[in-house]
């Protein structure tokens, strides 16, 4: 999937979004959320969309919140100023292959329903990687390709018209777990019907 079809595609779905496939993952964002909230301190969401997590963070996380989509973000931040979220830092318009963010800056990083949206996602991975401060935390939402069933043969249908649907319908778990940076530290499923997962991967402490 191109950068320009990433744009074009969610122009279309932003008005829309909440209501469709946002409300379908609210359930899993929410659960993941929570997870975050057990670790105090800044937390930079990749991906931020139109903001639907927002509103779930612990008052006092700091929160900082991108996305290359300019419709999404619109959304975004019009919901933290109608709900006076004022533990979001700041929202952003950003490309992800590329954070304007020194190292080692972030507590947690948390990409949801991102990674399988994105160009060149091992490169948005290493991007996360950099960013997270050592002994962090990188929390991840996704969609993952099945290897068997009906559902699996569904997704391989539907993977050649990721450009219009918006993501990657095959998209392989591997394609994040690359950094030698971040440890696989937790697995588990969210729903619907399990057909999200949630990563958690802890960047190695320096030295």
């Amino acid at each position: 999937m191109d950068i320009d079809a990433v744009q074009t595609s969610y122009s279309r779905w932003a008005p829309v979004y909440d209501s469709t496939f946002g409300a379908v993952t609210n359930l899993g964002r929410r659960r993941t959320v929570e997870h975050i909230n057990s670790r105090p301190g800044s937390v930079l969401e990749v991906g931020v969309g139109t903001g639907l997590s927002l509103e779930h963070y612990s008052p006092g996380m700091r929160v900082t919140g991108i996305d290359f989509s300019e419709d999404m973000l619109q959304k975004a931040v019009a919901k933290v100023e109608r709900m006076k979220l004022d533990h979001v830092a700041g929202l952003r318009q950003m490309d992800a292959r590329s954070l304007d963010f020194p190292d080692n800056h972030f507590d947690t990083v948390a990409a949801m329903h991102v990674l399988s949206v994105v160009p060149e996602p091992e490169r948005v991975m290493s991007e996360i990687a950099r960013v997270c401060k050592p002994g962090g935390k990188v929390v991840i939402t996704n969609h993952f390709a099945r290897t068997e069933g009906v559902i699996a043969r569904l997704e391989r249908a539907f993977a050649p018209l990721s450009n219009t649907i918006g993501w990657h319908s095959d998209f392989q778990m591997d394609r994040v777990l690359q950094e030698e940076d971040l440890v696989l530290e937790e697995k588990r499923s969210l729903p619907p019907l399990g057909m999200m997962t949630l990563l958690v991967l802890g960047k190695v402490a320096a030295g």
